[in-house]
C-alpha cells in the first residue's frame, strides 16, 4: 500500500475508500474540467479509469489545462492526459481513447460496465447523448460545466433525479447570413464575413484567382466597395439607419502606417483602419498560398477555418473589422473575435478546479448510495457556492420519462415492419406496446423513418435504412405515448426479440378543468383520451383502482 493510499484511507474511511478503489469510472472529456478531474480522481484513490476525448492539444489550451505542456501541442488530449495523470499515482490503471463518445462502439452495454460516468464536455449535443446512454444503461452520471466565473455540478440517476433534458436548455444564437451580408448591426454580424466565399457565384470566380498578384485587391474591392455601392442604390434601406461608407483599396494603400504587415500587433488590441487593412492583405495572401498547395493534391480543395488557425483568425478579424468600419459598428480585438468565432466563453482555470473538486464529492456521494440527498452545487459570483436540492424527474420529460426497452435485432434481415408487428402492435399483456398501426411514428434522432404517410423504409433491411447496434428509436402514437427502443445485435435466429417486456404504460389521463355542461354525453367524453384539455394527471395503472374517477 502506497503512502497516498494510507492518506486516502484516513480521509475517506476504510469503507468508502474500498468502494473508491474498486469502482470503474468513465471520464468523458480531457479539456479544462477533464484535466482537473483526472488528476483529482487518481489522487483520491480511484484506480480504474477510462478517459475519452476526440480533440488534440492546441497551444491556447495551455493556460488552463495543466496536464499539457508546449511539447504536447497537436497530440491527443486523452493520451497525454493519461500519461501526465499517471505520474500522480502510478498504481492507477488508466485507459485512454481518442474517439467520439457518440460512435456506435460505445453502446449501452459498454456503458453498463462503469460504476459511474463523469461528464467534462463542452457541447450540448454530446451531453444529451451521454445523458440518454446513462439513462438507458442505468448508470449514474455526474454532469458539470463552467462558464467564466460560473459553474455547476450535479448527479443524474434514472428514476431518482432530473436528467439533463428535464429542463429546456438555451441554444446558442445563430445569425442569418442574408441579414449579416446586407445590413449588419452588431459586431458578431461582421464576423460572418468568412462565409462570403460561398455566398455568390461572383466570389467563386474570385476564389479561382487565388495566387495571382491582384487576388487580395479583387476580394477587397468586391466586398468593401462594389457590394457596398450596390447596397447604397437601395435608398429605402437607409431611411432609418446610417448609410455605409465604401472603402477603396488604392486610397488605403497610400495611407502611411508604421506597420508593413501584422507582425507585433497585440491580440487584445483593437486595430485601427490601416492595421486591419494590412492584416487583411497579409492573411489573405497566406490563405491563398495554402489553398493553392492543397489544390495540387485535390483540385476541389477548400479551406476550412478554425478558431485555432492563426491565419484564418487574422483574416476574419481584419475582414470583419473593415465591415464594421463601413457600417459604423464597434470593432473587436483578435481575442474577442476568437471568442465569437468559436461561440466561446473564456475559460478560467480556478473555476474549472473548483467544479472538478465538487464533481469528486458528487462521486463520493454516489458510492455512498446518495442521489436525492446529493445536492446540486452552483458556483456563483464572488466565489459563492450555492446548494440546491436535487429535483425529481420532470413527469413531462421526453427523455427520462419515456418507456424504454432493449430490442435484439438481426440488422441484415429484420425490417421496420417486423419491429412494428412483433413489438409495437403486440398486445400489452404479451409484453408489447399495444399500439394502433395508423397512429405510430418512429424517429431515429431527428430523422423520421416511419409513419402512416411515410413507409418508404418499412420493408427494407434495417441496415439499409441506416440503423445499427445502439441506435435508439423514439416511437410515439397519437395518444402521446412515447417509447425508446434501444437496438442491439441479435445473437439468436429470431429476427427481432424484446430483451424484456416493455414497462407498463403510465397513461396520461387528460382532464378538462372547466367543462361546459352541455349534455351527459359530453360529461362521458371527459373520461376518454380524446378530449382537448388543460391539465395532465399521471396515473400508474398498476396501482390504480378499476374505476378511475376524474375530478374537475
Amino acid at each position: 500500500m502506497t503512502s497516498r493510499d494510507s492518506y486516502n484511507i484516513r480521509v475517506l474511511g476504510q469503507e468508502l475508500y474500498d468502494k473508491v478503489s474498486s469502482s470503474k469510472v468513465l471520464l468523458i472529456g480531457a479539456g479544462g474540467i477533464g484535466c482537473e478531474l483526472l488528476k483529482n480522481l487518481v489522487m483520491s484513490g480511484f484506480k480504474d479509469i477510462e478517459v475519452i476525448d476526440l480533440d488534440t492539444i492546441d497551444i491556447s489550451n495551455l493556460n488552463r489545462q495543466f496536464l499539457f505542456q508546449k511539447q504536447h501541442v497537436k497530440q491527443a488530449k486523452a493520451h497525454v492526459a493519461k500519461e501526465s495523470a499517471q505520474k500522480f499515482n502510478p498504481s492507477a490503471e488508466i485507459k485512454s481513447l481518442q474517439c467520439n463518445i457518440k460512435e456506435a462502439q460505445f453502446s449501452v452495454q459498454w456503458f453498463k460496465q462503469f460504476t459511474m460516468v463523469l461528464n467534462a464536455l463542452d457541447n450540448l449535443e454530446a451531453r444529451r447523448h451521454v445523458n440518454a446512454m446513462c439513462l438507458a444503461a442505468d448508470v449514474p452520471l455526474v454532469e458539470s460545466g463552467t462558464q467564466g466565473y460560473f459553474g455547476q455540478a450535479y448527479v443524474i440517476k434514472k428514476d431518482e433525479t432530473e436528467c439533463f433534458d428535464c429542463q429546456p436548455k438555451i441554444t446558442p444564437k445563430t445569425y442569418p447570413v442574408c441579414t449579416i451580408r446586407s445590413t449588419p448591426s452588431e459586431p458578431i454580424h461582421s464576423n460572418e464575413v468568412a462565409a462570403l466565399n460561398r455566398e455568390t457565384e461572383e466570389l467563386k470566380a474570385i476564389k479561382e484567382a487565388a495566387g495571382s498578384p491582384d487576388y487580395t485587391k479583387k476580394i477587397f474591392s468586391k466586398v468593401y466597395e462594389t457590394d457596398i455601392e450596390r447596397s447604397l442604390t437601395m435608398e429605402s434601406m437607409w431611411k432609418n439607419r446610417q448609410k455605409p461608407t465604401p472603402l477603396h483599396y488604392d486610397e488605403l494603400e497610400n495611407i502611411m502606417s508604421d506597420i508593413a504587415e501584422k507582425g507585433g500587433l497585440e491580440d487584445r488590441k483593437v486595430w485601427d483602419l490601416k492595421e486591419n487593412f494590412e492584416v487583411f492583405k497579409s492573411s489573405a495572401k497566406k490563405l491563398s498560398t495554402r489553398l493553392l498547395k492543397e489544390r495540387e493534391v485535390h483540385s476541389d480543395a477548400i479551406l476550412s477555418f478554425d478558431k485555432d488557425d492563426d491565419d484564418a483568425m487574422d483574416f476574419v478579424t481584419a475582414a470583419s473589422n473593415l465591415r464594421a468600419h463601413i457600417f459604423g459598428i464597434e470593432k473587436n480585438s483578435l481575442f474577442d473575435v476568437k471568442s465569437m468565432a468559436g461561440n466561446i466563453i473564456p475559460a478560467i482555470a480556478t473555476t474549472n478546479a473548483i467544479i472538478s473538486g465538487l464533481v469528486i464529492l458528487k462521486a463520493f456521494g454516489i458510492l455512498r448510495g446518495e442521489y436525492k440527498n446529493n445536492p446540486r452545487v452552483y458556483l456563483h459570483t464572488s466565489s459563492r457556492l450555492i446548494s440546491e436540492a436535487n429535483s425529481d424527474p420532470n413527469p413531462n420529460c421526453s427523455v427520462c420519462r419515456s418507456r424504454s426497452a432493449m430490442v435484439s435485432v438481426d440488422f441484415e434481415k429484420a425490417t421496420l415492419r417486423d419491429l412494428i408487428n412483433q413489438v409495437l402492435l403486440l398486445p400489452v399483456d404479451e409484453g408489447g406496446a399495444g399500439m394502433e398501426q395508423d397512429e405510430i411514428a418512429i424517429m431515429d434522432g431527428s430523422r423520421m423513418i416511419y409513419d402512416v404517410d411515410f413507409e418508404d423504409m418499412a420493408d427494407i433491411p434495417m441496415k439499409e435504412a441506416g440503423l445499427k447496434p445502439d441506435t435508439i428509436l423514439r416511437v410515439t402514437n397519437d395518444d402521446g405515448d412515447e417509447i425508446d427502443l434501444i437496438m442491439e445485435a441479435n445473437n439468436t435466429e429470431e429476427l427481432i426479440k424484446l430483451s424484456s417486456p416493455l414497462p407498463k404504460l403510465v397513461f396520461k389521463v387528460l382532464v378538462k378543468r372547466k367543462m361546459e355542461e352541455e349534455s351527459e354525453e359530453a360529461n362521458k367524453r371527459v373520461k376518454t383520451m380524446h378530449t382537448i384539455v388543460d391539465d395532465v394527471i399521471l396515473l400508474d395503472l398498476d396501482n390504480a383502482d378499476d374505476d378511475i374517477v376524474l375530478l374537475d
